[in-house]
């Protein structure tokens, strides 16, 4: 069961690390090098020491100047190994006590640790497993290079030993410079208040319950907290035992990487901040579309389209009399270079170029945009999102005038009533021409004083007359009635462009404004994720 329930810790330990450096890697560019940094530093971290021995436990002895760590350290190992002086500088360097030699030599060089000791077989620490005890130098030497030491091995190690003295237990130089640090590392931390012989018994348990409130308001309230005494040997049995606790465990270098993981997770937590952005409403394509459409001078498109329609339509069911006078009028459609005999090509237009204002209102389209979808976001992300929409907004004119360009305006498609009315016309037009010519033959006639025939009549009119009032009646009504029939097709090409248009803007704000901006906002929820799952311990 302890095996089950091992493995699975191992991978759940896995998946929390995978989470981990996809947030870090979504959060890149987006916060601050140094919690980046730091997941960086606990990936590398973990990948280095689960490569390492499993079977050992290292617990690192910390502590002051003056504390007795070393001391302590002797006193639990029944050994005289580490050095203990009087005056000040004492430890200078790592100093290894090794339960278990096999496997321990590639974690010791991880470590960095040179100065390399087999612990007593006859100890107590030598029942559980392989263990190994570091004695460090003080973390508030004067020493640079003793201190670089002892800040590495607080990163590296699976339990920290926190060794105190009665007189700087409440030293701010180890609360707020290490244990404030360490709050989700409750699990692997252990406190050792030493030198209690120097202590009345009155004094001790005041003492312990001061250090104990201190810790509670790092958030380490669960760290057991003991009582010893290297110089007399009292409680040191009790600190022996808390360690070989630990060791039979077999769970310390994983509850330690899973804490870093918690700690790294939080890290880029606090530096990404707490919110939500609002999002990507229709409300908001809407106002932007109409804001780029107006920037794209679509008002302008569609007019000329729906000029463009009347003016086919007065050539091919105008008056065949006076038609002809509309081909000496140009088509706006042309004029702008949207009018193709093929329009499979594309060209730029020749709408006017965004002009100062124009493009202002442009830009103001998008940054009105960037800011109402990243409203609510953290800071670094609400930069992030608007940046991100703004990307490629040196673009956008360009592609905006291409998607003009592109769009089928429907000007080569002729209604079919065009054909009927042409046809009808010049049937008009030819009837009233034959009447007038029945008329020229008569006149003629006359004039030459040669036999005119009788020329028959309808309701007293003579029917060449007829004919020609009949021919020319129908060909001005069947004009004023293309154009009436002509201002309703135009007016519905002109919506019906107007759509197609706004659909082509409408891609363009996809593909420049909006996909960016979806884009980054999927990235924030994916890194909020993923860093959930990582802090989640």
């Amino acid at each position: 069961m302890s095996r089950h329930r091992g493995k699975r810790a191992e991978s759940v330990l896995s998946q929390r690390l995978d989470a981990l450096n996809s947030a870090r890697e979504l959060a890149a560019g987006r916060l601050g090098e140094q919690s980046l940094s730091r997941a960086y530093d606990v990936l590398e971290q973990a990948t280095s020491r689960r490569s390492l021995s499993a079977d050992h436990t290292v617990v690192g002895f910390f502590g002051s100047t003056g504390s007795g760590k070393s001391s302590l350290f002797n006193a639990v190992t029944e050994t005289s190994m580490a050095k203990v002086a009087v005056r000040r500088p004492t430890t200078d360097q790592a100093l290894a006590a090794v339960w278990g030699e096999s496997g321990s030599e590639g974690l010791l060089d991880w470590l960095e640790v040179d100065s390399r000791h087999v612990g007593p077989a006859d100890s107590a620490l030598a029942k559980d497993g392989g263990l190994i005890l570091l004695d460090l130098p003080d973390f508030d030497s004067i020493n640079q290079s003793n201190k670089a030491i002892v800040e590495r091995l607080v990163g590296q190690v699976d339990v920290l030993l926190w060794v105190m003295d009665p007189q700087k237990y409440a030293d701010a130089a180890v609360h707020h410079g290490f244990l404030a640090k360490l709050s989700a590392h409750d699990a692997v931390t252990l406190v050792v208040l030493n030198q209690i012989d120097t202590l009345a018994d009155a004094q001790l348990t005041p003492v312990i319950e001061s250090l104990k409130g201190l810790l509670a308001a790092e958030q380490l309230g669960r760290v057991p907290v003991l009582a010893a005494s290297a110089q007399t040997g009292d409680g040191v049995d009790n600190v022996r035992a808390a360690i070989t606790k630990v060791v039979a465990s077999r769970k310390a270098a994983q509850q330690r990487l899973s804490a870093d993981v918690t700690t790294a997770a939080r890290a880029l937590l606090a530096d990404s901040g707490e919110g939500a952005p609002a999002g990507i409403h229709a409300g908001d394509k809407r106002q932007l579309i109409d804001r780029l459409c107006a920037a794209a001078n679509v008002d302008v498109v569609v007019d000329a389209v729906r000029q463009s329609y009347l003016l086919d339509s007065a050539k091919a069911t105008g008056w065949p009399v006076t038609r002809w006078l509309a081909r000496f009028r140009r088509d706006p459609l042309r004029r702008l270079s949207l009018r193709r005999s093929d329009p499979s090509t594309l060209n730029r237009t020749s709408l006017p170029d965004a002009g100062p204002a124009q493009q202002a209102a442009m830009d103001s389209a998008v940054r009105t945009f960037a800011a109402s979808v990243s409203a609510g976001a953290p800071g670094p992300w609400r930069s992030s999102i608007r940046a991100q929409t703004r990307s490629r907004q040196g673009e956008l004119a360009q592609a905006l005038d291409q998607a003009v360009a592109g769009t089928d305006l429907q000007s080569n498609r002729r209604p079919w009533w065009w054909g009927v009315f042409n046809a009808v016309q010049w049937l008009a037009l030819l009837t009233a021409v034959g009447g007038l010519g029945w008329l020229g033959v008569l006149a003629v006639l006359g004039y030459l004083q040669l036999p005119v025939p009788v020329v028959p009549k309808v309701a007293g009119w003579p029917v060449p007359t007829v004919v020609v009032l009949l021919g020319l009646l129908l060909g001005i009504v069947l004009a004023v009635l293309s154009r009436i029939i002509s201002g309703v097709g135009a007016g519905g090409r002109r919506k019906r462009v107007r759509r197609r248009l706004r659909a082509s803007v409408g891609a363009v704000a996809d593909t420049y404004v909006i996909g960016p901006a979806e884009a980054e906002l999927e990235r924030y929820a994916d890194f909020r994720a993923a860093v959930g799952r990582a802090a989640a311990d």
